[in-house]
C-alpha cells in the first residue's frame, strides 16, 4: 500500500479520491486551505486513522516542501486549484498564483523530497473551442481563459520536471465531472449540480440555446478510480490522457432524466443562446485505457440517479 498525499483533498474532486485511496487500503495526508473546500466533505475520511488532514495554502513559499519533506509519500495528486474559469477572469493575478505558482511548489516539493509519481488535475479547457470530434490528446491546444492557459503551462512544467529528474508525471485532462458533493453555488459548477439543485427546489431550469448541446459527462467516482490508478497502478509511465466517456449528452437528454424523477416539475425553459458556449463537447477516451487501464463505468442515467437519491 502507497502514502498519497492530496492537494485540495476537501473539495469536490479532492474528497471522493480520498475515499477512493482510503478504501483501497492507502494512507491519504490531505491538504486544503478550504478557499472552495468544506470539511463536510472529509466526514468519512476524518474517522479514518490513515487520514492525517493539514490545513494549508499549497502556493505559499516551503509550506508544502516543508510538508513533503516531512510526510515522505510514495506520490502526489495536485488537485489545488483557482477552479473558476471567470474568477481567472477577473483575477489573473489569483489565476497564476493558485493555478501556476502552486503548481510550481508542488513540483519543486517533489523534486526536493524525491517524489517519484505526481498526478496533476488538468481540464478539457486546455482545448478552448474545439471544433474536431472526440477531442484526442494530440488535437489543438487554444486555450480561452486565463484557467485554462494555466492548466496548460503547468502540463508543460510538470512534464519536464519529471523529464529532467526522473520522474513519473500524469496529466489528467478532466472533462465535465458531475455527482454528489459538487457546490451548485460555486461559479464553476457544471450544468448538472445546478439542475439538481433546482429540481429538488422545485423550481424550472433554463438551457440557453436549443438543449442538443451536448457534453462529454463524467462521474466523480470515475474520475477518482483514474486518479487513484495514475497514482498507485503499476507500470504507469509519464504522459497525458483525457479522462472522459467518449460519450456525448444532451442538455435535453439530462432534463428528461431529471423530469422523469420528478413528475411534477415544469419543462425546461429554453432562452437565447450564451455568446461563447461550447456547442459540443466530447473526449476521446483511448489513451486512458492504454495508459492507465481506465474505462469510464457510471452510465450518465445512473450518476443522476445516484445524485437524486442522495438530495
Amino acid at each position: 500500500m502507497a502514502k498519497i498525499l492530496i492537494t485540495g483533498a476537501a473539495g469536490f474532486i479532492g474528497s471522493h479520491t480520498t475515499d477512493l485511496l482510503l478504501s483501497e487500503g492507502h494512507t491519504v495526508v490531505g491538504v486544503d486551505n478550504f478557499r472552495s473546500g468544506h470539511r463536510r466533505n472529509l466526514a468519512a475520511a476524518l474517522t479514518s486513522a490513515a487520514f492525517r488532514l493539514v490545513e494549508a495554502d499549497v502556493s505559499a513559499e516551503s509550506v508544502l516542501a516543508q510538508l513533503v519533506a516531512t510526510e515522505t509519500p510514495d506520490a502526489i495528486i495536485h488537485l489545488a486549484a483557482l477552479v473558476s474559469v471567470q474568477d481567472s477572469m477577473e483575477n489573473p493575478e489569483l489565476n497564476y498564483r493558485l493555478n501556476v505558482l502552486a503548481t510550481h511548489r508542488v513540483a519543486e516539493a517533489a523534486r526536493e523530497s524525491g517524489v517519484k509519481r505526481l498526478v496533476f488535475a488538468s481540464s478539457a479547457a486546455v482545448y478552448g473551442d474545439a471544433t474536431e470530434l472526440p477531442i484526442r490528446e494530440a488535437s489543438t491546444t487554444r486555450p480561452i481563459s486565463p484557467y485554462g492557459g494555466a492548466k496548460l503551462a503547468s502540463e508543460a512544467l510538470l512534464l519536464a520536471h519529471g523529464a529532467a529528474f526522473g520522474s513519473v508525471v500524469r496529466c489528467q485532462r478532466y472533462f465535465n465531472v458531475f455527482g454528489p458533493r459538487q457546490d451548485p453555488a460555486s461559479p464553476y459548477s457544471g450544468v448538472i449540480s445546478i439542475f439538481a439543485q433546482r429540481f429538488r427546489d422545485g423550481q424550472g431550469v433554463t438551457i440557453f440555446g436549443d438543449g442538443q448541446q451536448t457534453r462529454d459527462f463524467i462521474s466523480v467516482h470515475d474520475v477518482a478510480r483514474a486518479n487513484a490508478l495514475a497514482a498507485t497502478g503499476e507500470g504507469v509511465a509519464s504522459g497525458i490522457a483525457n479522462i472522459c466517456t467518449g460519450r456525448s449528452t444532451s442538455l435535453l437528454e439530462v432534463a428528461a432524466v431529471f423530469g422523469r424523477h420528478y413528475p411534477a416539475a415544469t419543462a425546461p425553459t429554453l432562452a437565447p443562446p450564451r455568446p461563447g458556449d461550447i456547442i459540443h463537447s466530447r473526449g476521446d477516451a483511448t489513451r486512458a485505457g492504454q495508459e492507465l487501464g481506465f474505462t469510464a463505468r457510471w452510465p450518465v442515467d445512473e450518476g443522476l440517479a445516484e445524485l437524486i437519491k442522495l438530495g
